[in-house]
């Protein structure tokens, strides 16, 4: 089983910036990475996506705002995070998706707040 281990995450200001990143244990499988969330009182929901192809997807919310890259080995992601508003704090949890399915990380907090 691949191990995800996720860093980056922390309190910010509002208009202020962080960079999560993502480190899986193997490489063997990925098909695509991505970033969801989890925020108080709601259900979780994707922030964004890369492919082997490095093909990318954003939420509507985070485009423009939000950088999704990953290395060229495929085993590790980033979320550059610009911008960043308090509706924007949540739980932020990696993913990968394997031809045997998907696998989670334990997820990162970022509080955005005064």
């Amino acid at each position: 089983q691949v191990q995800l281990v996720e860093s980056g995450g922390g309190l910010v200001q509002p208009g202020g910036s962080l960079r999560l990143s993502c480190a899986a244990s193997r490489i063997a499988g990925i098909r695509a990475m991505g970033w969801h969330r989890q925020g108080p009182g709601k259900e979780r929901e994707l922030v964004a996506s890369i492919t082997i192809r490095g093909d990318t997807n954003y939420a509507d919310s985070v485009k423009g705002r939000f950088t999704i890259s990953r290395n060229k080995a495929m085993n590790t992601v980033w979320l550059q995070m610009d911008s960043l508003q308090p509706e924007d704090t949540a739980i932020y949890y990696c993913k990968i998706s394997t031809p045997w399915g998907d696998q989670w990380g334990q997820g990162t907090q970022v509080t955005v707040s005064l």
